[in-house]
C-alpha cells in the first residue's frame, strides 16, 4: 500500500545525508505486509530456515546517486530475526504478535507491536488483476524495483544492504483495512484517500551483509 505524502512530514525522520526520492514531484510512504519463508544465512543448512510474518513502513531515498529504500520501522514475529537485523543491519525492527493466512482468495493479516500495542495493522488484501512487470519510468517501477536499502547506526553513519531479485511480478490488489496505526509513532498521518495497492504472490530475494556506505 502506497500513498503520496508531503516531503515535510518525512524529512525529520531521515538522516540528513540521504535525499528523498520523488516521483513526478511527490514523495511516497508505503506500508508493506508480507510473509517471509526460507529465511537463513547463506552458510546455514536449509532445515534451519525460518518463516514469519513481517510488515514495514518505508519511503524512497537516494544516497550518492544510488536509489534505495529507507525503513521507518519493521515489525516481525521472530525474536531472533529482530535481534539480528538490529545488531548486524542497523534496522529499526520490533517484535510483534502477528498472523498471516489465506482465507479464500484473500490474505487475513494482523500485527500488534509488543512494546507498543497501539501500533497495529489489521485487515485483509487480495489480488484482482493478472501478474505483470512494470517498466522503467512507471510509478510501480519507482516503488518496487529497488536493489538496496539504507540504514544508520547510533552515530549517524550510513550503511547499505544490497539485494538481488527478479523483477516484481505485480498484480493490482484491493485492501480492506480495519486498523493501521503503524505510522502513529512517527506522527505521520496517512492521507484519507485510498492507497495504491499491489500484490505479489512470491519473490525470492538474496541480501548482502551490511556495508559502510
Amino acid at each position: 500500500m502506497h500513498w503520496p505524502v508531503s516531503a515535510d512530514l518525512l524529512r525529520p525522520h531521515i538522516p540528513a545525508a540521504l535525499e528523498l526520492d520523488f516521483y513526478e514531484g511527490a514523495a511516497w510512504i508505503g506500508v508493506v505486509p508480507f510473509h517471509m519463508t526460507g529465511v537463513r544465512p547463506e552458510v546455514a543448512p536449509r532445515f534451519l530456515a525460518s518463516g514469519f510474518p513481517e510488515v514495514n513502513v518505508r519511503t524512497y531515498v537516494r544516497y550518492q546517486g544510488r536509489r534505495g529504500v529507507w525503513f521507518f520501522s519493521l515489525d516481525a514475529a521472530d525474536r531472533k530475526a529482530v535481534w539480528a537485523a538490529r545488531r548486524f543491519f542497523h534496522l529499526p525492527y520490533h517484535f510483534a504478535e502477528m498472523s498471516s493466512a489465506w482465507s479464500g482468495n484473500a490474505v487475513e493479516y494482523r500485527s500488534r507491536r509488543k512494546s507498543n500495542p497501539e501500533v497495529q495493522l489489521v485487515g485483509r488484501y487480495k489480488p484482482v488483476g493478472e501478474p505483470g512487470q512494470s517498466a522503467s519510468g512507471e510509478l510501480e517501477y519507482f516503488l518496487t524495483e529497488r536493489y538496496c536499502l539504507f540504514s544508520a547506526d547510533r552515530n549517524g553513519r550510513i550503511f547499505r544492504v544490497d539485494v538481488q531479485h527478479s523483477p516484481w511480478p505485480l498484480q493490482l490488489a484491493e485492501a480492506e483495512i480495519e486498523r493501521n496505526s503503524l505510522t502513529l509513532p512517527l506522527a505521520i498521518p496517512l492521507p484519507a484517500e485510498p492507497p495504491l495497492v499491489h500484490f505479489s504472490k512470491r519473490l525470492e530475494v538474496v541480501s548482502s551483509n551490511s556495508l559502510f556506505a
